[in-house]
């Protein structure tokens, strides 16, 4: 029961963010409910791999590369899901950070 609510909270941070940032098209509700599906999928796997394989760059950078690995994530699963698209690195840095607000502040009455 607990994961259906997180991802119900996730595809209503998508489609917040998907009208809140200019350059970010989410075609329907459907859509939103696979982007989160993925956008959870790649963060699991794929997310940690980066990381630790970009983890110098990081260090160099004081920790800003991390939104880089956070918006090629989120470019892999624009490529993976139609009907979900991105205009750009700026919409999808602001995408990704709205996402992860939103996420937090209502995951927040879930706990």
């Amino acid at each position: 029961m607990r994961l259906i609510i997180r991802l119900l909270i996730s595809t209503l941070a998508i489609l917040i963010a998907a009208n809140l940032i200019p350059g970010v098209v989410v075609a329907s509700t459907t859509t939103a409910i696979i982007v989160a599906i993925v956008l959870g999928i790649l963060n699991t796997f794929l997310k940690p791999v980066l990381q630790i394989l970009a983890l110098p760059i990081t260090i160099m950078t004081l920790g800003l590369f991390y939104f880089v690995v956070n918006v090629f994530i989120i470019y892999i699963a624009t490529y993976l899901v139609s009907g979900f698209s991105i205009d750009g690195f700026i919409p999808a840095l602001l995408f990704g950070l709205v996402v992860s607000i939103i996420s937090g502040i209502l995951g927040m009455f879930l706990d």
